[in-house]
């Protein structure tokens, strides 16, 4: 039984991290392909922990979010060879908007 709880988490982390947005695509795009399937499509939370407002994301500084993003934290992979520093910036400002920031 844990052997197939493992194997689907590990599943549903890689599927989430398959391809790369279109360079132009806005945060919200970003955040829709990438990080919805762990973090939920409003941010609410689901395998990975909530990012919306009253979240600890939401109290942390832009470059700490741009950091996890870009190197990964604990569970949640590196995306610095699938997103863009422009990218990576449009997807922090989408998050910001979503918690009210």
């Amino acid at each position: 039984m844990t052997l197939l709880l493992l194997t689907a988490l590990l599943l549903a982390t890689l599927s989430a991290c398959v391809g790369r947005p279109a360079e132009e695509a806005t945060g919200e795009e970003i955040y829709l392909r990438l990080c919805a399937s762990c973090h939920g499509d409003s941010l609410q939370g689901a395998l990975g922990p909530s990012l919306g407002t009253g979240s600890n994301a939401a109290s942390q500084p832009d470059d700490f979010l741009t950091a996890t993003i870009s190197l990964g934290r604990g569970r949640m992979p590196s995306f610095q060879s699938s997103l863009t520093e422009d990218q990576v910036d449009r997807l922090v400002g989408f998050i910001r908007q979503e918690q009210g920031q």
